[in-house]
């Protein structure tokens, strides 16, 4: 981890601003794109057997638990596999992966956006075993903020599963070199997150989804 652990940035006021700011574009947003999201919804459930959503344990903001809400774009048995998702994983339906390269199977998270567990931009939530490997000294500070749909690492390590899927041990390449390039951009977004700032996260994301 490089550089020093600051405290978290984020008035009472700003903080205020920015969930005002997640209120009202997540509820926009679930509004715009219903038709878009009932589409995706009936595709998955003639694609493939099980639910529309899946539903995953992951941590929150001050380590509190919540049930996240993404698109379903693989097998109901594929947790019993591992957790993590690398390269051609033969777990994921037909149209799991065209949701994961499009990213639309991260739409339902704006439905934990309106119930407070998520912000449009911050720190993507991780599970609890994974969690347990942050280092102990920035673990709070990363904590401090709501979790995120989208944020720098998201953006700029885009392409994880298809890494993963090159490395003799996903698993040990996730901790050793994945986690650790997505804590630094944790770190410095809990440390100095603005309004204007995550704008241009979410426009920067929108680009790189056009772009692919």
């Amino acid at each position: 981890m490089s550089g020093s652990v600051l405290p978290a940035a984020g008035r009472p006021g700003s903080m205020g601003a920015k969930r005002l700011f997640d209120l009202i574009a997540a509820g926009a947003g679930l509004l715009l794109l219903a038709p878009l999201l009932l589409a995706i919804a009936l595709w998955i459930k003639l694609d493939s057997k099980g639910p529309v959503f899946f539903r995953q344990e992951r941590v929150g903001r001050f380590g509190q638990p919540f049930r996240i809400h993404k698109f379903r774009t693989m097998r109901v048995d594929a947790e019993r596999h591992g957790q993590l998702t690398v390269g051609s994983d033969a777990r994921v339906t037909g149209a799991g992966r065209f949701l994961r390269k499009s990213k639309f199977d991260e739409l339902p998270q704006l439905i934990d956006v309106l119930l407070g567990d998520m912000s449009l931009v911050g720190p993507r939530p991780e599970v609890p075993r994974y969690v347990a490997h942050y280092p102990h000294e920035i673990k709070a500070l990363v904590l401090s903020v709501r979790p995120g749909i989208t944020d720098w690492a998201s953006i700029r390590m885009i392409d994880e599963n298809d890494i993963l899927g090159a490395a003799a041990d996903p698993e040990r390449a996730y901790l050793d070199e994945v986690l650790p390039q997505k804590l630094d951009y944790y770190v410095r977004y809990a440390q100095s997150h603005t309004l204007a700032g995550d704008v241009c996260i979410i426009l920067a994301t929108l680009k790189k989804i056009v772009l692919r």
